[in-house]
């Protein structure tokens, strides 16, 4: 309890804040949403209850985890926070197909402007084994089940 006001715990429950309150120290009178959202998606007692059985230092970190996935669970009720991780998954896969493509295209334009020697030691069908072994292993990541995958003629013409 800091001075005379009562935490948000204790001021949205409309009880007597007393200065063992397992609430106040981590929910402060000056910022009572992180109590009310906590409140609607946990409860007030299951909170308390997990606190309790929490070493001390590590109460502040676990107050600031029961925020955000209840802000999470607010926003997609079904999949609270798993929601966002899964979207931003999707999302480091698709970059990465990205990435993987600009590679290959920039492999097959250096490819092209390789000056060609009469007497070069790599021939047109060892640059097609290239093509089909190197190129393959810029697209072979497997980050997730929806990543389409190219084959290396679908990037040189």
């Amino acid at each position: 309890m800091g001075g005379n006001s009562p935490c948000a715990s204790c001021k949205l429950l409309r009880r007597r804040c007393t200065k063992d309150c397992t609430f106040a120290p981590y929910f402060p009178s000056d910022e009572p949403h992180k109590f009310a959202i906590v409140h609607k998606v946990f409860g007030a007692s299951n909170v308390s209850k997990m606190l309790q059985e929490l070493p001390v230092h590590q109460r502040a970190d676990a107050v600031s985890s029961l925020v955000y996935e209840a802000n999470a669970r607010v926003r997609d009720p079904v999949y609270g926070c798993v929601g966002a991780i899964s979207y931003l998954q999707n999302q480091v896969s698709e970059l990465q197909m990205q990435l993987a493509v600009a590679q290959a295209e920039i492999l097959c334009i250096q490819m092209e402007h390789e000056p060609v020697m009469p007497n070069s030691e790599i021939d047109l069908d060892q640059k097609s084994y290239f093509l089909q072994n190197e190129l393959s292993q810029f697209l072979s990541f497997d980050t997730s089940s929806n990543v389409i995958h190219r084959s290396p003629e679908q990037f040189c013409p």
